[in-house]
Formats: C-alpha cells, sequence, structure tokens
C-alpha cells in the first residue's frame, strides 16, 4: 500500500489552533462569570441528594418498621418517592421557568 500525500494550501487543525485570536488583550478584563447560576446548581444538587437518599433512606426506614420485613412493599413505597422528588423537580423547573418567561415580558413592557 501507499501513502497519499496530501498538497494543500490550507491549514490543518493543529496550525489554526496555533492562531488564537480570541484571546483578550492585556488591558481587557476576562469574563470569569459561570455559565450557570449558583442557584441552579445549588438547587440541582439539592434534588440530586433527595434522589439518592431519599428513596434509600425510605427502603430501609419502611422495611422492619412498617412493612415488618416485607421487601416488596418497601421497595414500592422506595420507588414511589423517587417519583414524588422527579415531580417535585419538574414543577420547580417549570416555576422557574415562567418566572424568567415573565420577568422578560415585565421588561419588555417597561422598555414602552
Amino acid at each position: 500500500m501507499t501513502s497519499r500525500r496530501i498538497v494543500s494550501n490550507e491549514k490543518n487543525l493543529l496550525e489554526k489552533d496555533d492562531s488564537n485570536d480570541r484571546t483578550p488583550s492585556a488591558s481587557e478584563k476576562s469574563n470569569i462569570t459561570p455559565a450557570v447560576p449558583a442557584a441552579v446548581i445549588i438547587k440541582l444538587l439539592g434534588f440530586t441528594a433527595a434522589m439518592v437518599g431519599g428513596p434509600i433512606g425510605v427502603y430501609f426506614l419502611t422495611l422492619n418498621t412498617i412493612f415488618r420485613g416485607n421487601s416488596t412493599w418497601a421497595g414500592a413505597t422506595a420507588a414511589f418517592t423517587a417519583n414524588l422528588v422527579l415531580i417535585a423537580y419538574v414543577i420547580v423547573a417549570m416555576k422557574e421557568d415562567q418566572s424568567d418567561k415573565l420577568a422578560a415580558e415585565e421588561s419588555a413592557k417597561k422598555k414602552r
């Protein structure tokens, strides 16, 4: 087999990477704000902890206290708890989306 030699006037990916035109100059300040607000990250971490800890805690709490060793009912309760956490997350996300939309509409009305 022979290898084909590529003759091109265009720069390849590595050559294009060397010329970084997007670096800010020394007098400009770079934007270091996070892309996602901290409140959103905290909310996501809270629901993640609830999704992990809630069903497991409910399973072991109800296994010997309420259902007296019946793991089927304890598992069903844990699954129900996971669904409650998921529904709560969806409701919170929808309310947050609506509040953003209402704020944008109010700012548009003020501009008029």
